[in-house]
């Protein structure tokens, strides 16, 4: 249990249990349980201008609009043509003490472990990117190594639905 000793205590809490794996050009990456709302197919994305790069724009989702974001060119990875696996997650986040909805593009959707606290040590500290804290840990699944992602930090939710919102009031 040493190797958790490292973590703050909520951030312990928040990554223990559940958690559905995704993959991402070849890597496994986390998100508690408790964040999904909903995964789905590829389906029409309407492009909104004037968005980062990363953000590929809203999606219709039984009468909702969602802002959708690619994680790959969020994370500085390649694009890559979309096929059959891709996925969109839709999480749950918190903006200005409101949920929101947010969609997530990844490669492709694993499966959901139970990943126990002492399969989870602190984030490996690489200079600056430490200082972003969207890792909140690497768990340890069936020998492989998982990227646990606080997924609000990942997704600079204030920021994006900010940016979204001003473009989804217009009926875009």
């Amino acid at each position: 249990m040493e190797a958790t000793s490292s973590l703050d205590k909520a951030t312990v809490e928040k990554q223990d249990g559940k958690h559905l794996v995704f993959l991402l050009g070849g890597a496994s990456y986390g998100i508690p349980i408790l964040t999904v709302l909903d995964i789905n197919g590829l389906m029409e994305i309407t492009p909104i201008p004037k968005t980062p790069f990363y953000i590929k724009g809203v999606i219709n989702l039984r009468g909702k609009v969602i802002p959708v974001m690619d994680l790959r060119l969020k994370f500085g990875m390649p694009e890559k043509e979309y096929d059959k696996q891709t996925c969109i997650i839709i999480v749950n986040v918190s903006v200005g003490g409101k949920n929101k909805q947010i969609g997530v593009l990844v490669d492709t959707v694993s499966e959901v472990f139970d990943i126990p606290l002492t399969e989870i040590e602190a984030p490996p500290e690489y200079g600056t990117h430490a200082d972003e804290g969207f890792i909140n840990g690497i768990g340890k699944v069936k020998g492989k190594l998982v990227v646990l992602l606080n997924i609000e930090k990942v997704l600079h939710a204030d920021e994006i639905i900010k940016l979204l919102d001003k473009n989804t009031e217009e009926g875009v």
